[in-house]
Formats: structure tokens, sequence, C-alpha cells
């Protein structure tokens, strides 16, 4: 069990390294009026992820206590995912139309019931809680962020600073998860299983009560109904290629990413004979250096986006991340070559995130952002629940995987291709200074 722990200290000392490199070799960026709003926009975004993380590690032991069978679980775990998929579509039109403010309050009521629900050791009633948790998901991730790009936009900051609150967005969501999987535990061992949900749901309270001060209200397309917003939502994916492609690279890198996470701990855990006990691994060992390896990819996204763009470099990330997952495959029982292989793989999750909002910050229309999010999760929770139930061996799991990350692969070349098509002389160019800015203007007015 040493290259856990060997590599979770490997990793923090190479992730320290390279967030104090990134700090000293890029250009902070100066804007007071910037600073306070990614600081407004950061406490509310982690407050929800730590909600989230809160509960994550101990459902399935909470079940476990409450006597349900395993189909029983499982049927809870595909309902939450299925929840998502079916309503996810129609919550994004809602926050378009609505308001993404009032939806991101409707994340904290929603999630806040799904905790309440863990109270009841009743199957319907914690069926409940799942589709409450499910419908929440799909708020989580789409109405926060369609907020903060439609207020980065209305504001006027530069379009790269988008990338860096989404990269900030990363490194501290690595760093809650880390102290919420410690407290949940901390609360877990001395009040019980249902301890973590009750500390989530006074985080989710507090989150809540500091949008309505802090945050403003924006919208989507406020003239149609949600069947309307649906149309054009659909219209736009069918008219944009870009569009598509970034539709369909979110729903095959993060269908993947969520098979990952219900797989890791079988394919690192070494098989015993039938005369052996079964040796267990140390999960929240693993679990750090996980996050770690996401924050080393985050520290990654800004080196990268100093010297390319990011349609460019995705290109290799994603191919990258293919490549990670065939260690189980091909190394089947190898611990150290499919941990490292792993922790490749979640150094490159942390370049997606930011990766994949930039780009969408950038071709996503703003009154359908919300609804064309969320439609993409439509594939998305198809491919976790579809591949959840045929209950495949471990090898076709992750070869499953493979070809999902390739398939994101040509989809990103395509989307790479599509936009240098539509902006043939796009270059990085750095801003003129404010005196030049002004000598040009007032030579083109004399003109």
């Amino acid at each position: 069990m040493n290259i856990f722990i060997s590599g979770f200290a490997l990793l923090s000392v190479l992730c320290a390294v390279l967030f104090i490199y990134t700090r000293t070799a890029l250009t902070t960026i100066s804007d007071a009026a910037f600073k306070n709003f990614q600081r407004v926009y950061l406490v509310v975004y982690l407050l929800a992820m730590a909600g989230d993380w809160l509960q994550g590690p101990h459902v399935y032991a909470l079940y476990d206590s409450y006597g349900m069978s395993s189909h029983q679980i499982e049927v809870l775990f595909v309902a939450g995912f299925g929840s998502s998929m079916i309503f996810g579509t129609v919550v994004g039109s809602f926050a378009d139309r609505y308001g993404r403010r009032a939806n991101t309050i409707l994340y904290g009521i929603l999630y806040g019931g799904a905790c309440i629900t863990k109270h009841f050791n009743n199957f319907y009633i914690l069926m409940l809680g799942r589709l409450l948790g499910g419908i929440a998901t799909s708020i989580l991730y789409s109405a926060f962020e369609s907020w903060m790009i439609y207020e980065h936009h209305k504001r006027g900051f530069d379009q790269e600073s988008l990338g860096n609150i989404f990269s900030n967005a990363v490194l501290g969501n690595s760093l809650v998860a880390i102290l919420a999987g410690l407290v949940a535990q901390t609360f877990a061992d001395n009040f019980g299983f249902v301890a973590p949900f009750d500390v989530s749901l006074a985080v989710l309270t507090l989150m809540t009560i500091i949008i309505v001060f802090t945050w403003s209200e924006n919208f989507g397309d406020k003239t149609g109904n949600w069947k309307q917003n649906f149309s054009n939502a659909l219209s736009a994916i069918r008219n944009d290629t870009k569009i598509l492609c970034l539709g369909l690279i979110q729903s095959l890198f993060e269908g993947s990413m969520y098979i990952f996470v219900l797989e890791w701990t079988p394919a690192l855990t070494p098989k015993s004979t039938s005369t052996e006990k079964q040796e267990s691994i140390p999960h929240g060992h693993i679990f750090a250096a996980f996050m770690v390896s996401i924050m080393i990819g985050s520290s990654i996204f800004k080196l990268l986006s100093k010297y390319t763009n990011v349609e460019s470099f995705m290109r290799i990330v994603l191919f990258t991340a293919a490549v990670s997952l065939t260690t189980p495959i091909i190394f089947k029982g190898n611990q150290v070559v499919v941990f490292a292989g792993f922790l490749v793989f979640e150094c490159c999750v942390g370049i997606f995130w930011p990766s994949l909002g930039q780009m969408r910050g950038k071709y996503v229309p703003d009154d359908l952002r919300s609804t064309i999010m969320n439609f993409f999760r439509v594939p998305l929770n198809m491919i976790v629940v579809v591949i959840l139930l045929q209950n495949l061996q471990m090898k076709v799991i992750f070869e499953c995987c493979v070809a999902f990350l390739m398939l994101a692969t040509v989809c990103q070349q395509w989307l790479f291709s599509s936009a240098q098509i539509s902006q043939p002389m796009e270059t990085k160019k750095s801003p003129l200074p404010k005196e030049a800015e002004a000598l040009l203007t007032e030579s083109e007015s004399m003109a």
C-alpha cells in the first residue's frame, strides 16, 4: 500500500511547485472589479460543491446500514442518474426563462430536501431523495456556470479571464472535496452515517442565504415556454457544429468519468485466492491523490492557455485520457501501472473542466445556455445508466470508456477544424495598451 501514500506525497509536492510557478510565470489579473466578481462566484460555487461532496462518500454505507439489498441500492443509484437525464433539460429551460439565480436557490432547496429524506429508513422516501438529488445535480452543473458566464460578459471582462475563473474553481473544488471527505468521515464516525447529510444541509442553507444577498438575477430567453426553448436549443445544436461537438465531448468524457468513479476501486483492489482474506486499499489516500492530480491539471491548463488555444491542446488531452484508461485492460492486476494511469486520467480531468467551460463560454449562446448544457446531460446519463444495467466485466467497461474517449478526441478535432474555418485569422494577441487604443481611436475619427 506504500505506493498510494508515496504517490499522494509526491503529487502534493508537484502540485505545490506547479501552483507557485504558475503564480510567478503568468500575469496576475489586477482588476479589482474582476477579483470581487470572481470571489463572489467562487464562494457560492464552492459551497454548492461542498454540499455535494459531503454526501457522496456515505450514500452507499447509509443505504446498507438501513438493510437495503444490493439490488435496491443499485435501483436507487440508477434512479438518481435517470432523474437527472429525464428532468435535466426541463430544469435548464426554467433557468433560462425564470432566472439562473432562482435556479441556484432551487438547487439548495431540492438538495436540502434530499438530505432530509436520508433520515427515513423507507425505500420510497429514499427514492424521492434520489429523484430530488438527480434534478439538483442537473442544476449544479448548468445554472451556476450559466449565471457566471452571463455576468462575466455583461460586465465586460476580458475573455481570457474566464479561463482563470474556471481554473480556480477546479483548484478550489479539489481542496473542498478533500476537506469535505475528512469532515464527513469525522461526523459519520461520531454521530452515524446520516450526520454528513445534516452537515450538507447546513452548508446548502448557508449557500442559499449568500446567493439571496449577493447575486443579481440574469435570464436567457424569457419570451418562450420550455418547449420553445427546447426547440431553439435543438436548432442551435443542429445549425452550429461547434456546439454539437462540445455537447458530444461533454457527454463522452463525463460519461467515462462517472463510470471510472464506480470502477476504480475494483481495478486497484488486489485479487485474492479462496484461502486468502480480501486485501483492502486505502480509499482515503487514493481519493486524495486523485484530487491533487486534478489540481495539477488545473495548473497545467493555465500554462497551456498561455502558449496555445484550448481547442488545440484539448485534442492531446483527450487522447491522453483515452490511453491512460487502457492500463487496467493491458496491465490488469499491476497496481503501480494502473494507479499511475488513473492519476494521469485525473490530471486530464483537471484540464478538461476549465477547458470545456471556456469553450462553452465562447460558443454556446447566453440566451439558451442552461437548456443546451442540460440537453447534453441526457446522453451523458444514458451512457452511465446503460453501462450500470448491463452487469459487464470490468475489462469490457474500461474498453467502453476508452472507446468513448477516442470518440471525444475525434469530436475535439472536428471542433478545432470548425473553429479554424469560422475564424481563420484568429490568433492569440496581447491587448493594446490604453494609450495606444486612444491614439488609434483618435486617428480613425480624424480619418
